[in-house]
Formats: structure tokens, sequence, C-alpha cells
């Protein structure tokens, strides 16, 4: 793994995809009532009572938003660690496109890129245990 840090710039480049991304996406999550709509929901989750994947990303995003963790962690604790990274880059990017400040770049063997993307997919299936427990057997949890 190799970390290297550019001059300073402001090339618009995936982190600043990813930071505009996580602007809007908690703008709208902290001011636009989404989850209170009447077609949003979770068709799987409605049909089968399981949780998919995505259940409770919509609840995390808009706790997160409005200052609650706790409650974003228990709606589905990688949906607030997303939010949260989210957060981080959106202020990088206003760092980066505004004050030029330089975003550091990592560079990733083939090997390290396979094991964190196993990782990744670990932590999904994780997640996803957690958020059918919590779903359907809370009492577990306590």
């Amino acid at each position: 793994m190799k970390l290297s840090w550019p001059a300073p710039n402001r090339r618009f480049g995936v982190i600043d995809g990813l930071g505009l991304a996580g602007i809007v996406g908690l703008a709208v999550a902290r001011w636009v009532p989404i989850a209170r709509l009447p077609f949003w929901g979770c068709s799987i989750r409605e049909n089968t009572g399981w949780p998919c994947l995505g259940c409770g990303l919509t609840r995390a995003a808009d706790h997160f938003s409005h200052g609650n963790v706790m409650a974003a962690l228990q709606a589905n604790p990688l949906g607030a660690v997303a939010a949260a990274m989210f957060a981080v880059l959106a202020v990088a990017t206003i760092l980066h496109l505004v004050f030029a400040v330089p975003l550091p770049r990592l560079h990733l063997s083939r090997r390290e890129a396979n094991v964190l993307r196993g990782v990744f997919a670990l932590l999904v299936v994780v997640n996803w245990v957690f958020v059918a427990i919590s779903m359907r057997a809370p009492h577990l949890l306590s």
C-alpha cells in the first residue's frame, strides 16, 4: 500500500464526486422526509418479512443527518459508517475544490484490493445479519 500527496490542485476526481454525493444525500436526508413518502419502503421486507441488504439505510442517513448517531447505528451500522464517511468526504471535497487542498492518493496492490473487497463483502453479510436479527428477533440483542 502506498500513499502519495499530489501538489495543490482543484482537479475534480472520484473523491470529489463522492463528496458531492455526500453533500446532496445528507442534505436530502436532513431536510426532505423521504421515509414518510407513501411509496417508500422495502418491498422485499413487506413481502417476505426479511430485510434486504439495504434495509435501514434511509433511517440511518436520516438519523445521522439529524445528529443522532446511536439511532443511525441501530438502524443499520454499515449505513451509519457510510453516512459518516460521506460527511468526511464532503468536507474533503469542499477543502479540495475551494481551497485547493490536495487529496491523498492510495495505491493498492492487486492482492490488497482483493483483501479489501473480501473484507467489505464480509462486513455486508455481518451487517445484514445484525439488521435481520434486530428486525425479526430484537430480544436477542438486549
